[in-house]
């Protein structure tokens, strides 16, 4: 069982400057990340407000799957990260129980943590990501 606190939950932007405008001088986010992750294709940027984050990702290029599940829209939800203390444990606990990976073994994400994606076809058609935080 993943017992464990939301760590963010991801947004993708059309318009990366102007959601930011909305978070922090709208609603009164305080930026704490931001950062290309290259091999992902997207320019990632982490927003709080108490104990919570919202990610927001900016495709890299407008023909990359992650602006095509965009499609059209100007934002749309992407995913749920969880934080876990051992991810390899997980992936092996949730393996073993049937759950579909899309990332056999961890990969490095934004801002230093260690994820994986668990396929949406085995979590009811949400996609989650594990997410290790660097020690």
């Amino acid at each position: 069982m993943i017992d464990a606190p939301i760590d963010h939950i991801a947004i993708v932007v059309k318009d990366l400057d102007e959601t930011i405008r909305l978070y922090t001088k709208t609603l009164g986010f305080s930026e704490v990340y931001r950062e290309i992750v290259a091999d992902q294709g997207i320019e990632a940027v982490g927003l709080r407000t108490g104990d919570a984050v919202i990610e927001l990702l900016r495709p890299l290029s407008e023909d990359s799957p992650i602006a095509k599940y965009r499609g059209d829209a100007p934002t749309k939800v992407h995913h749920t990260a969880y934080r876990v203390a051992d991810i390899r444990g997980e992936l092996a606990r949730l393996k073993a129980a049937g759950v579909r990976l899309i990332d056999e073994e961890p990969r490095k994400g934004a801002h230093g943590n260690t994820i994986a994606f668990l396929h949406p076809k085995s979590t009811a058609g949400v996609l989650i990501e594990l997410c290790q935080p660097e020690r």
